[in-house]
């Protein structure tokens, strides 16, 4: 009888420790945020900014910019998006997102962007009300795998 409560036991404490694998001693890397896409992100107010990345000509002269806004709160803002004297607004629907960029949809076109692929650049996102956040976001050529079709001269 002592040897089957003993045997169970010993299952027991085994199937646990092979059911719950790595896991039991092993940090876990979900707690982490990491970016693996080539734009860059930030919030402004209750609206996120999700990749954001400019698509320039080869030269640099002029750019797309391509972000994806979603809007956390339960009304529209118009987010301005400042590149040195350059401010385009767009319109973020209330708990809704917008792309910014596609071709035959809404773009923000910067045409003194001055920054060659490669670089970074700086931009600047403000709506009323909120203090705006600066954002240092790539540029890069219209050329570049997947960026094809968001040339700023389309």
């Amino acid at each position: 009888m002592k040897a089957r409560v003993a045997a169970s036991i010993v299952l027991a404490l085994g199937l646990g420790l092979g059911m719950s694998g790595c896991t039991l001693i092993t940090l876990q890397d979900t707690k982490y945020v990491k970016e693996s896409s080539v734009g860059v992100g930030g919030s402004v107010g209750e609206v996120d900014i999700r990749n954001a990345v400019i698509v320039s000509d080869s030269n640099g002269t002029v750019g797309n910019l391509v972000v994806t806004f979603v809007n956390n709160e339960g009304k529209p803002h118009f987010v301005s998006v400042q590149h040195g004297s350059t401010t385009r607004s767009v319109a973020v629907p209330a708990y809704g997102v917008k792309k910014v960029g596609e071709e035959g949809g809404t773009r923000v076109r910067l045409p003194q962007l001055g920054a060659k692929p490669g670089s970074l650049t700086d931009l600047y996102f403000s709506y009323q009300g909120v203090t705006g956040t600066r954002l240092r976001v790539p540029v890069v050529s219209s050329s570049f795998p997947g960026f094809e079709g968001y040339s700023p001269d389309r």
